[in-house]
Parts: C-alpha cells; structure tokens; sequence
C-alpha cells in the first residue's frame, strides 16, 4: 500500500497550480482560530488589521499548492516555513497581549527551528500526519511566543529584548548556513522529487538554506533596531533634562 505525506504526492510542473490543501480540519480550525480571535479584537476596540492580514497569509501558507510544492522540494517547505515564522507570526503576534519570557522565547524558537530541519525529524514528518502538525504546530506557537515578546517589550525590557531576537537570529542563521554550505544533500524524501523542477537535491538544498540564512537575519535585525532606539531613547530624555 502506498502511502502519502499530508501534502500529498510530490506534483509535476505542470498540476502544481490546482493543488490546493482543502483539508476540512484544517480550513476549520484557521477559521476558528482567526475569527475567535478578531472578534476579541473588536469587543475590546482594538485595531484588527495586521491580525487579520497575519491569518491570511498564514492560510496562503498552508492551503495554496506551496503546501504541495513542499512535498518535492525542501527549499519550498523552508519557504512555508519563513513565510509563517518571520510573516504570519509577527503579524499575529501584534495583536496579541505582551507576552514574558523573551528568552525562553528566543529558546524554544530556535530548538523549534533546529529540531524539525534536522534530516531524521525532518523526515520522519513525510510518514506521519501528526509529526507534520506538531512540526507546524510548535515552530508557530514558539513563534508567536518569541514575537509576543520582542514586538510589545517595554522600554526596561529591550536591552533583553535585544539579546533575544540577536539568539533567535543567529540560530537559525546559524543552521542556514550549515544547510547552504553542506557538501551533500541529507534530506532523503527530496532525493528522488526535485529533478522535474529542474534542481539537483544539493542546489534544492542550498536554496532552501538560503532562504532560512538570510531573511531571518534582517526581520531581526529591524526588531533589534527597535530595541536600541528604546535603551536609547530614555537617556537622551535624562540629558535633556
């Protein structure tokens, strides 16, 4: 018996553009958890644009065929990835209350980020719906976590702020470059799935470490911007006076 991954058989060129994930589960629970959560938004008046804009694109990311792409292509499933860490979770997570913990934050991230793009989880998330949902599940809650944290820090909690958005940066920075800079391919259910989209499994690979190296660093780095024009701006307020 042949068995699929969630997303189902890796598609040709030539049918991506109709693989849709219409998964009634999942289409049920993006509308409860967006619709439960801009209603509390306007019972407490509170502006409901960016959440609204974070869902979406968070449903762009696993309903389009991206959600099928990835079955061929590691780079594509990175992509999914980023787009829900570094677009869909802050974007969310602006409209969330201030969370605590910005450390532990930036930890649980970055083991979040390393565990799931290690070749063995990675893999093992290809044979089993519910490692594919615990995979999304914690890299996105790990991620609204850290952005809950860094987005709403107070100006006494940037200089930490900081140190946590630079950790969580320079970890998935840190396993981009490993990834881009390997010299052969280690994720096994892309071995045989990238050649019709006109990619060795190595190139494919080296795309997707990219993809995880570079964007990461200048999210973060415009939060950490934020942070020191917070530490700053109070002793340029103590030299005035």
């Amino acid at each position: 018996m042949i068995t699929f991954p969630y997303c189902g058989a890796p598609p040709l060129p030539g049918a991506l553009a109709g693989r849709f994930n219409l998964d009634p589960v999942l289409l049920v629970a993006l509308a409860l958890s967006a619709g439960v959560h801009l209603v509390v938004l306007r019972r407490s008046r509170r502006p409901v644009t960016a959440a609204a804009c974070g869902w979406a694109v968070t449903a762009a990311a696993l309903v389009s065929p991206l959600c099928a792409l990835s079955v061929s292509l590691f780079s594509a499933r990175v992509a999914q990835h980023m787009i829900l860490l570094l677009v869909a979770a802050p974007l969310v997570a602006s409209a969330l209350p201030r969370a605590r913990g910005a450390l532990a934050a930036a930890a649980a991230f970055t083991l979040a980020v390393w565990v799931w793009h290690l070749p063995a989880p990675y893999a093992a998330s290809f044979a089993s719906d519910a490692l594919y949902w615990a995979m999304h599940l914690t890299l996105f809650g790990s991620a609204l976590w850290l952005w809950a944290t860094l987005l709403h820090a107070r100006a006494e909690q940037a200089g930490r702020a900081l140190l946590a958005g630079a950790a969580a940066s320079i970890g998935m920075g840190l396993l981009g470059a490993v990834l881009a800079l390997a010299p052969t391919p280690l994720f096994a259910p892309h071995l045989l799935t990238t050649a019709a989209w006109g990619m060795t499994p190595l190139a494919d690979q080296q795309l997707g470490g990219l993809l995880m190296w570079v964007p990461g660093l200048f999210l973060f780095l415009a939060v950490g911007l934020r942070a020191v024009a917070a530490l700053v701006r109070p002793a340029g307020r103590a030299q005035r006076a």
